[in-house]
C-alpha cells in the first residue's frame, strides 16, 4: 500500500534533493509541485526578504537560514535565488552584465553578500506634496544612520523642481558680476546694488557653493509653505558591491517573477562612484 505523505513531510525532503541537483530544477519543481503557491513563495516580497534570499539565508517558504543551517549561505540555493530576484522582463540590464555580475557574486573563491547595516544603499520615495496651493512632486531620499537602539531612516537629500527653478541659471554671462577686491575699503557700500539685483545672488557666491535644498524643504515645512500628501513610488539604490550599481525596484504583474527585483544593473568604474551619486540625487 501506497504511503501517504503530507506536504508539511514531503517539501523539505524534495527541496534538498533537488537544490543540489543543478540550475532550474528547483524553480522547476516550484511550479509543478506547488501550482498556484508557486507564485506566493516566488514573489520576493518585502525588502528585508530580497536581502536573505540574495545572500541565501531563508528557505523559499520564509524560513530563515543560519549560520549553523547546512544550507546558509549554500552557493546552489543562492544560485537559484540570484536568478530570482532579477526583473527578467527589464529591458536596462544587458544580458552579458548580469552574467558577469553572477558571476562575480557566486565565485568560488570570493562571495560577495548584501549587509542590511552595512551602508552604501538608500531610498528614493517620490511624494506628492501642495506647494503654494498646486500639488507638485517631489524626490525624498533617506539613508540608515544608527541609532541608540538599532538604525533609523533619516532624510539624506531631496529634489524639487520648484526649488531648482529659483538656484539654476541657464546661461552664465559674459562678464559675470563680482563684488570688487577693494570694496573693504568703502565698507562694502557697493553691497547695496548686490542685493538690489537679488536675482542673481548665486553669482557671489564662492566656488564651492551648493544650495542646500533640504535646508529649504525644512524651512517651508515649518513655514507651512509644504503639505505632504502621499507616497507614490518607492525604489532604492545599491552601490555596495564593489564596482556594481543596481536598483531595487517592486514590481506589480502578473506570474511570479513580481516583487522586489532589481531592475537596473550597471558597473561603476573606479572613482566614478561620486559622480554616479550627483547623477542619482540631480545635482
Amino acid at each position: 500500500m501506497r504511503r501517504a505523505y503530507s506536504n508539511h513531510h514531503i517539501k523539505p525532503l524534495v527541496f534538498l534533493i533537488l537544490i543540489f541537483s543543478g540550475s532550474g530544477l528547483y524553480a522547476q519543481w516550484m511550479s509543478d509541485y506547488l501550482g498556484d503557491e508557486y507564485v506566493l513563495y516566488a514573489e520576493t516580497k518585502q525588502v528585508n526578504q530580497f536581502f536573505r534570499r540574495f545572500n541565501a539565508e531563508e528557505l523559499p517558504n520564509g524560513k530563515r537560514l543560519y549560520p549553523k543551517d547546512s544550507l546558509y549561505h549554500k552557493k546552489a540555493l543562492r544560485n537559484e535565488y540570484l536568478e530570482m530576484v532579477f526583473d527578467q522582463q527589464s529591458i536596462d540590464i544587458r544580458k552579458d552584465l548580469k552574467s558577469q555580475f553572477l558571476g562575480e557574486m557566486l565565485s568560488a573563491t570570493e562571495q560577495t553578500y548584501l549587509d542590511f547595516h552595512g551602508g552604501d544603499w538608500f531610498a528614493e520615495v517620490l511624494t506628492t506634496f501642495t506647494y503654494k496651493g498646486k500639488e507638485e512632486k517631489m524626490l525624498l531620499f533617506l539613508s540608515l544612520e544608527k541609532a541608540k537602539i538599532g538604525s533609523k531612516w533619516v532624510f539624506s537629500g531631496i529634489y524639487f523642481e520648484p526649488f531648482r527653478k529659483i538656484f539654476r541659471q541657464d546661461s552664465t554671462p559674459p562678464s559675470p558680476p563680482f563684488i570688487h577686491p577693494l570694496s573693504h575699503e568703502l565698507d562694502f557700500m557697493n553691497l547695496m546694488k548686490v542685493f538690489r539685483n537679488g536675482g542673481k545672488l548665486e553669482a557671489y557666491t564662492s566656488k564651492s557653493y551648493e544650495p542646500d535644498y533640504l535646508t529649504l524643504f525644512l524651512y517651508e515645512i515649518k513655514k507651512k509653505n509644504l503639505t505632504f500628501r502621499s507616497v507614490d513610488r518607492v525604489s532604492f539604490h545599491f552601490l555596495q558591491l564593489d564596482g556594481w550599481y543596481f536598483e531595487l525596484s517592486e514590481v506589480t504583474r502578473e506570474g511570479p517573477n513580481r516583487g522586489w527585483l532589481i531592475t537596473q544593473l550597471s558597473q561603476v568604474p573606479p572613482g566614478q562612484k561620486d559622480r554616479l551619486l550627483n547623477f542619482i540625487y540631480r545635482r
